[in-house]
């Protein structure tokens, strides 16, 4: 294989790492967002659960700049075509993703009940409804995204917002929102304890459960679904565009992959065995194994979809020939190359420098500190 389409194979694995970095580390965040209200009955409480992620929910955020980052320079018509797509979508995340911080921040600033409601009240807005746009995002990959190139490469969007709420795209909403509240309820177990940590139990179970559900529905769904198979293009690691491809359209195609090389259906049991582990774990009171199942659960599901796809990364339904794959969607083979030495640097320092972070605060959070404490959240 020409080293240009081993670079594009190995920027697309590390996009499914980011990608579940992203997951893992920033739904962990929203699930405590989304549970606020659950999970703590009191203000105390809350400011239990708030204080649990405070001192990494932050730093998290840098998978967001490293996803993005990736997509902008390895794949930069991916990033112009569904930025453009998507607008409204990234409005929304961004609107909500401002009010965020601004909750961590202004909730405990004054004492007044319905002053601290409101703040309790977007974060739970601000966590549920970023992780329900990822996995909506990631279901309308497999319906194809309305968009077609004109001739010079510029792309056109022909869709509209409405359409992205598909009932297969908020299933997938529901399938990451459920995540999310798994692995926020796993990381309350880790630094609460008493009726919180118990409460937290309830509600790993429940997202688990809910999980489990909607990801056995999703892998029928879209085996009835019509999916997308590439008929002829110039071949992998050749310079192209989206205009020199033949694609069809026919029922059952985005089980291709999986007919032609049948190991790769150990990545969605891959999903269901940490969502499993994770449940069996977190009932047996063993919450920090259950954490990192949940790591492995997200890395299935993402890593199921981005199996099924390949090398699909944006299909288009108003022109299936035009559909953004791997092999024409990529930058130059200097641009990969430069990029995976910057990746194979920075990529586990952030690992490294996250792993230290939790190790140092690790431990459980203390309401008697935190209720005199006039720093903290």
């Amino acid at each position: 294989m020409a080293l240009y389409a081993i670079l594009q194979v190995i920027w697309w694995l590390l996009l499914g790492v980011l990608l579940t970095g992203l997951a893992v580390m920033v739904g962990m965040d929203m699930g405590v967002g989304a549970i606020l209200r659950y999970v703590g009955r009191n203000d105390l409480e809350r400011r239990v659960a708030l204080n649990i992620i405070g001192p990494h929910w932050d730093g998290n955020q840098v998978w967001f700049i490293l996803g993005g980052g990736a997509v902008f320079a390895a794949f930069p018509l991916i990033y112009a075509t569904a930025f453009s797509g998507f607008y409204v979508v990234m409005l929304l995340l961004l609107w909500s993703m401002i009010v965020r911080p601004l909750g961590f921040e202004y909730r405990s600033k004054l004492a007044g009940e319905g002053w601290r409601n409101v703040w309790d009240w977007s974060l739970f807005v601000s966590g549920a409804i970023p992780m329900i746009v990822f996995g909506a995002a990631i279901g309308n990959l497999f319906h194809g995204v309305p968009f077609h190139f004109e001739w010079n490469i510029t792309s056109v969007y022909t869709g509209s917002f409405l359409a992205l709420l598909n009932p297969f795209a908020v299933m997938c909403g529901l399938l990451s929102l459920a995540l999310s509240v798994m692995m926020g309820a796993l990381t309350v177990m880790n630094g609460a304890e008493g009726e919180m940590r118990e409460r937290a139990s309830t509600l790993v179970r429940i997202g688990a459960i809910a999980a489990i559900v909607l990801f056995a529905v999703g892998g029928f769904w879209v085996h009835g679904m019509a999916g997308y198979h590439m008929d002829a293009n110039p071949g992998a690691g050749v310079p192209q565009t989206p205009l020199e491809q033949s694609v069809t359209v026919a029922s059952g195609a985005w089980f291709t992959n999986f007919g032609a090389y049948p190991a790769l259906w150990l990545v969605p049991a891959l999903g269901f065995v940490g969502m499993l582990g994770a449940l069996f774990a977190a009932q047996s009171g063993r919450s920090h194994l259950g954490w990192w199942l949940g790591a492995l659960a997200w890395l299935g599901v993402i890593g199921t979809a981005g199996a099924a796809l390949f090398p699909f990364l944006l299909p288009s339904s108003s022109n299936p020939d035009m559909s953004l794959t791997l092999w024409n969607a990529s930058s130059s083979r200097l641009t990969l190359a430069w990029m995976l030495g910057f990746a194979l640097v920075f990529v586990p320092l952030v690992v490294w420098y996250t792993s230290w972070a939790f190790w140092v605060m690790r431990g459980k959070v203390d309401p008697r500190r935190i209720e005199h404490d006039e720093h903290a959240y």
